[in-house]
């Protein structure tokens, strides 16, 4: 599968700006794994303050990032599109932050199915700068219908 706008990043995810970490897909091959772009940009909220004078990504959104690309692979691959399911995260595991993520890099976020079952997945996951690699992790998610209103 192609490239995938931000329109259709919008229409897989439910989150939005300023939890929104996919920009744009590059690469999707349903089943199989998905490699994304996060441009990460010195107007991000969280550089105000992590750190003044020498902005770094916080490691915990390259996993968020990470994980939102993998949701996307998982929405496309099982069908649910439009379907207001969500992906939500259940476990990490073996995170590992290798280098920096400052402003002004477009983060690609790799992700591809370890296990893919209906309604929980695991996932391996790598962000790399340029093909180097700045972080990775496996992690758990499970597919579930959206919280009841109160």
């Amino acid at each position: 599968m192609g490239p995938l706008d931000i329109g259709r990043v919008m229409a897989a995810l439910p989150h939005r700006y300023p939890m929104l970490l996919v920009d744009r897909v590059e690469e999707l091959e349903k089943d199989r794994s998905i490699a994304a772009i996060k441009a990460v940009t010195i107007n991000e909220q969280f550089f105000q303050g992590h750190f003044p004078g020498r902005p770094i990504m916080p490691g915990v959104l390259i996993v968020e990032a990470l994980a939102q690309a993998a949701g996307i692979l998982a929405v496309e691959s099982l069908g649910l599109a439009g379907s207001g399911k969500l992906v939500y995260f259940m476990a990490i595991d073996g995170a590992k932050f290798r280098k920096p993520v400052e402003p002004g890099v477009l983060l690609r976020l790799e992700a591809e199915f370890v296990q893919k079952r209906a309604s929980v997945c695991k996932f391996a996951g790598r962000a790399t700068i340029d093909g180097q690699l700045v972080a990775e992790a496996n992690f758990t998610a499970m597919i579930a219908d959206p919280p009841k209103a109160a």
